[in-house]
């Protein structure tokens, strides 16, 4: 990674180089600023493309295939069988994918004439005259304390993104498995105890079982995918019991023994009784904390909560010419797709471009474990709660036809409006695909459609996103297919 001169005073510096950071400093490219990025790692693309999102994606994608191929006899397909995993190969397609994209982001940044450095960034305190001064050092290198520099910048960008949280009392090792220790598996588990069934948790367990690992989830709220709409986690509690996934739900996670051949978890269960739960490896997915600790923060006016950084609409801290985005933000969800959209408001407004604050509401949530989920906007019970009085359709992928066609056809399209002038006010699908229908719910919501309008919006046919026009026909009780 390149070093330029000392004197050089960047318009602005971004600390953190996943999908918040790097995203910022293209878009701030765009504008023809003067960017540097810097980076810990000797690549870019943060935990979202080697640890998160894309090698998850691609593990997903491995065990559709695999799910369809159990299927091919029905589809006409003969003399194949299920076939046999070659984890190997699943891993190398994985690790391809990654390498395919970290080496776009090393263009990219060229393309844009963004200069990376490799190495920690921390804040030192306030800008003097206009300009920060930010540190940017090394373990090891040079010395025993490594390298250290400083880059001058009118503008900082803190992004430093996120670790996975682990259960007290409890250290990752190959058996007690996080996000990052799970996608480096020497060969497949023949059983997973999953603690967390929020994303993380679901997906993996998604996975396994396709797989043909046992798979049992332990979840400490009332359901299943805690965050989305109530309909959802009922459906997804029921498509996983079809499958043969285990859940408790209400149960609380008491300790864990290591086994001779694996661990033991003993849990709470949602009645109150005690039982001891055994498998080869356990994965913890109970959230991820904000990496803010060696930031530099406690030199600035910046007070984290509980780590989290507090910002206002244009992502600026209480520290002026100091900005946050990504998944050290607090009251923004962890999704890379925030953290790179933050950062694109960020630049822009650095850049005096026109530009549009996120709003928590228009955010989509995706989880990619099977069936789909994709949801937007507010759910029945938190749009009840604000006072709305709100109409609700449901539409189910069984009355569609390209669902049918696809063999899949669990779940539904439920659509949440406000009962009186027909605002959409949440969308929530599980099914097929759903992770990319929610787009056309998010841009419904973006330009504040009304049901009405999106029942006259012509749906090619046949296609799974006709669910989204039957759904909100559904809100009047007009679905054409149910």
């Amino acid at each position: 990674m390149e070093h330029p001169l000392a004197e050089t005073i960047y318009d602005v510096a971004i600390i953190g180089g996943g999908p918040a950071g790097y995203t910022a400093a293209i878009r701030a490219g765009q504008y023809g600023l003067k960017v540097a990025l810097i980076e810990k790692e000797s690549k870019l693309g943060g935990t979202c493309l080697h640890w998160g999102c894309v090698p998850t994606k691609s593990l997903l994608f491995n065990a559709e295939v695999y799910d369809h191929l159990k299927h091919a006899v029905e589809y006409g397909i003969e003399g194949l069988g299920a076939g046999k995993l070659n984890w190997g190969t699943i891993q190398k397609r994985k690790q391809g994918i990654i390498d395919k994209h970290a080496k776009g982001l090393t263009f990219l940044m060229k393309k844009n004439k963004v200069t990376t450095f490799e190495g920690h960034g921390r804040l030192t305190g306030p800008a003097k005259d206009g300009v920060h001064s930010v540190e940017v050092y090394t373990e090891g290198g040079g010395g025993a304390d490594g390298e250290r520099s400083f880059l001058k910048a009118k503008n900082v960008i803190v992004a430093t993104g996120s670790d996975a949280k682990m259960l007290p009392g409890l250290e990752p090792d190959s058996r007690v498995l996080t996000n990052m220790e799970i996608l480096s598996l020497k060969e497949i588990p023949e059983s997973l105890i999953v603690i967390g069934a929020g994303a993380v948790g679901v997906e993996f367990g998604s996975i396994f079982k396709s797989f043909g690992a046992e798979i049992t989830i332990v979840e400490a709220l009332p359901r299943l995918v805690p965050n989305e709409d109530e309909d959802v986690s009922k459906e997804l509690a029921r498509a996983f019991r079809k499958r043969g996934i285990e859940s408790f739900v209400g149960a609380k996670f008491e300790k864990l023994e290591k086994t001779k051949d694996g661990v033991k978890v003993t849990i709470t269960a949602a009645d109150g009784k005690q039982m001891v739960k055994e498998a080869e490896k356990v994965l913890v997915a109970v959230g991820r904390a904000p990496r803010t600790e060696h930031v530099g923060l406690e030199k600035t006016k910046i007070k984290p909560d509980r780590g989290f950084i507090k910002v206002n609409e244009w992502m600026q801290t209480e520290e002026p010419g100091v900005y946050a985005i990504g998944d050290i933000v607090a009251g923004l969800p962890q999704l890379a797709h925030v953290g790179a959209m933050c950062g694109m408001v960020v630049a822009a407004k650095i850049a005096g471009k026109y530009a549009r604050p996120v709003k928590r509401e228009r955010i989509p949530a995706c989880t990619y474990c099977e069936p789909q989920i994709g949801s937007v906007g507010l759910t029945e019970a938190a749009a009840k709660e604000k006072g709305l009085t709100v109409k609700v359709g449901k539409f189910p992928f069984t009355a569609n036809s390209k669902a049918s066609i696809v063999d899949s056809h669990d779940g539904f399209v439920k659509i949440v409006a406000d009962a009186k002038y027909g605002e959409i006010l949440g969308v929530h699908i599980i099914g097929p695909q759903a992770t990319e229908i929610v787009a056309e719910a998010v841009t419904a919501i973006e330009l504040e459609a009304t049901v009405e309008e999106m029942m006259f919006t012509i749906h090619a046919h046949p296609t799974l996103a006709e669910a989204m026009l039957d759904g909100f026909a559904s809100v009047e009780g007009m679905a054409i297919n149910a």
